[in-house]
């Protein structure tokens, strides 16, 4: 561990500037970063390998943090390989973005080892026996989060998404999937029919999530290991061309006057009935 005595207290810090910067998708890309806010999540990152490069400190906080992460999740912060400053209280509670902060945030290296731009060029063997996932333009960060966290409960190896849904490096995506986008595999591609293209050469299905006078109930067909499905935008659900690019549609049944469900909600249940059923005890 780094670690500075100082208690930095200007908000002109160049590290400070970083740290704020981040909420910025531009600058995380500029700098191969992103933050998140909490123990948990700090801890969960250490977990599963991401790589930290920052960790702020609230003044006062240090030896509360440090004692919280021993004590629940068995790690020494002191043995951690990364810059740690302490900023006075003003500027740590201009920094955080939680309603009640636990006086640590964190800054990570992007983890291209999980976390992969692709093309059509791209062979596809590594999706062989995986359970994939796919979303198309999910937008808001808080979905795609929590349907990360989703996938990770039911068994889902990877999903693959395309490139105009929400950064999986902003903070309020890494908050609501819980830390489990640190453990999760995920494909990124311009166009997400290169992607269905490619499973379905490999002989596997993919299901498009929309109602049409096509699709199949859920439930009512059977299943094959190798099925993939797709979920759409928030408001929009699936484009055309992707619904035509796939094997078939299928929708969720619901009560009457029910029109629809929040994108991951719809995902739980379509990951559950596609992957989860043999998942856990």
């Amino acid at each position: 561990m780094d670690r500075s005595d100082a208690v930095i207290k200007s908000s002109q810090n160049k590290y400070v500037s970083l740290v704020r910067g981040l909420s910025s998708k531009k600058n995380r890309e500029e700098n191969q970063l992103f933050r998140f806010d909490g123990i948990k999540l700090t801890c969960e990152a250490i977990a599963k390998g991401a790589e930290l490069e920052l960790l702020v400190l609230r003044e006062g906080a240090e030896s509360a943090v440090e004692e919280k992460a021993r004590e629940l999740y068995k790690i020494e912060l002191e043995s951690l390989d990364c810059r740690v400053l302490t900023v006075s209280a003003d500027i740590f509670d201009k920094l955080t973005d939680e309603m009640s902060p636990e006086g640590v945030i964190s800054v990570a290296k992007y983890q291209k080892d999980m976390h992969t731009d692709r093309d059509n060029s791209f062979d596809g063997e590594e999706y062989i026996g995986e359970k994939i996932l796919l979303l198309e333009s999910v937008r808001d960060p808080q979905n795609v989060g929590a349907i990360i966290r989703v996938a990770a409960a039911f068994g889902v190896d990877r999903i693959v998404m395309s490139r105009d849904s929400a950064d999986i490096y902003n903070s309020k995506t890494v908050r609501a999937s819980m830390g489990t986008v640190f453990g999760m595999k995920v494909d990124r591609y311009t166009d997400i029919c290169d992607a269905i293209a490619i499973l379905r050469a490999q002989g596997r299905r993919v299901f498009a999530a929309a109602l049409d006078r096509n699709a199949i109930r859920l439930g009512s067909f059977e299943k094959n290991a190798t099925d993939c499905v797709i979920i759409g935008n928030e408001g929009h659900g699936l484009s055309d061309k992707v619904i035509n690019s796939c094997d078939k549609t299928v929708f969720i049944p619901m009560a009457e006057g029910v029109e629809s469900l929040n994108a991951a909600t719809a995902a739980a249940v379509l990951v559950w009935e596609f992957f989860g059923t043999n998942t856990g005890r």
